[in-house]
Order: C-alpha cells, then structure tokens, then sequence
C-alpha cells in the first residue's frame, strides 16, 4: 500500500475532529473522501499530505512515517490541491505552473527544457495553456484553480490528492478535471484521494468511498456497496434515493424535500414557522 494511517486521530490544539482512524490506500485506487460540513474531510486530507501532525497514530507513506519522509520526497510523491488559493503574488500563470517543478530540480538549479515541458503539458492537460502568459492575479477565480492544478500535475506525483479541488469551477471543467484523473490513474497508474462535496460526481469516478461523520469512519468500501439511500440519508441526515442511470451505468442520489423524509418537522422549518 502507498498509505497506512493506524489508530489515527487529528485536530488542532485541544479540539479533536476525527478519532481512531484505521484505513490503507493501495497504489492506483481512486478513492472519494466524502461527509458533511465538518467531519473532517480537508483535516484529514492535510494530514495525509504531511501538513498536519497527528495527536495520536501515525501515517505512514510507502511505509515510512510519513512525519519523517523528507520533505522533497514528500512533494516528489504526492502532491496536494487546496480548496482555495490565495495566490497575491502577480506571477505569470506559466511560473506558477512550473513552482510545481522544484521538488523534480537539482538543488538551486535552473529550470531545464525538460522542466518546461512538464510545465506546458500540465497547462494542456488542464485547459490553461493559453493563460501561460497572463498574471495569475488577473485570470477568474476559476482559472486560478486550474492554473494549481496545472501546477500539481506537473509535480509528476505517484499520488494526487484534491481538498474540494473542483467546487468552484462549472460542470464543464469539474468533468474535465475528473477525466483527466481518471485518464492518468487508468494510464499511469496515479493514485487519486478527493475530498468532495458533490455525491455524484464521487459516484461518476471514485471506485471506493471514505465517509466521515461524529468523528470518525462512518463507512469505507467499494462505492457500489456504500453509496446507497440508506447509508447517504442517515449520514447526511437528508432523505435521498439512489438509482442507476440507464446510459452510464453509474450510481446517483437524488435528494428529496426533508419533510419527505423526517416524521419530525425540520427544524430549519420550524424556525421559519415560528419567526
């Protein structure tokens, strides 16, 4: 396996958030992190990137502890694309792209023509090729986080792992980025993690699914086995179906009003009500 967390549990200061974690990622799994606001998803994905130390259990990467794996090595390994990018930096969008390179560089050496083409290839791959010139402090919010991407792929990392990495690009370029991972993960065998909001779009690509809620593993296993209306509707605590689309084959949810649901009124109603 490329990750081992045992008896994981992580949080920030005092407060922990998510306990007694045990999971193994295998080389070449694309794998959902999925769970409502709050359950851990980019605390979990930051610790498995190394950003964040364990309060207890350990990580391990290739099976060294992760908190010990040199940092080059790290980012030669993995590479992480962040929720949000606050780049405030007026870098041409191809130097930011090629910041991805460092880890694949000589130590204080120049870029080299391989380097570039790296750089150029993730640009194309991403969709971003033709801002190569543009500042990154002047391209939309949405071509900014494309542009990150571009940046991580040019890493040339065994793993990819993506915190909400798509939410706020269009349905177009979601799919588009989805694809391309799921074109490098069949070709090269990459090994995806994504924290995710949208249930089908982790049901379209990831074929194994980690739920988190009230702190810990609500569910782990093969997307076919864990993405049903029940295990969705008590983990999101919102009334879902799930069916299977006649085209593609693929699992999806569907929500449904939450008084259809809940013999209780939902609170959020009752507050209107009441107001």
């Amino acid at each position: 396996m490329v990750i081992r967390a045992t008896s994981l549990s992580l949080g920030y200061g005092a407060r922990t958030v998510l306990r007694n974690l045990d999971f193994q990622v295998q080389r070449g799994e694309f794998v959902g992190i999925l769970g409502p606001n709050g359950s851990g998803k980019s605390t979990l994905v930051n610790a498995l990137a190394g950003l964040l130390p364990p309060q207890e259990g350990v990580i391990q990467l290739n099976g060294h502890d992760l908190q010990a794996v040199d940092s080059r090595v790290r980012a030669q390994t993995l590479a992480v694309v962040p929720q949000s990018n606050d780049i405030r930096f007026p870098f041409p969008c191809l130097e930011v792209v090629l910041m991805g390179r460092y880890p694949r560089r000589r130590r204080l050496g120049t870029l080299t023509p391989e380097d570039l083409i790296a750089g150029l290839r993730a640009m194309r791959q991403t969709t971003t090729e033709h801002l190569q010139d543009r500042l990154v402090t002047e391209v939309s919010g949405g071509e900014r986080q494309r542009v990150v991407i571009a940046r991580a792929l040019a890493q040339e990392p065994d793993i990819l792992m993506l915190d909400e990495a798509t939410s706020n690009l269009d349905v177009r370029k979601k799919l588009e980025i989805f694809e391309l991972c799921q074109e490098l993960h069949r070709v090269k065998n990459l090994t995806v993690l994504c924290a995710i909001h949208d249930l089908n779009l982790a049901a379209m690509y990831c074929r194994r699914l980690i739920i988190l809620k009230d702190d810990g593993l609500a569910e782990d296993g093969p997307t076919e086995r864990v993405f049903t209306s029940e295990i969705l509707s008590a983990v999101f605590e919102t009334p879902m179906e799930v069916a299977r689309h006649p085209r593609t084959r693929r699992l999806y949810a569907v929500m449904l009003p939450l008084s259809a649901g809940a013999p209780d009124e939902p609170e959020i109603l009752k507050a209107v009500r009441l107001s």
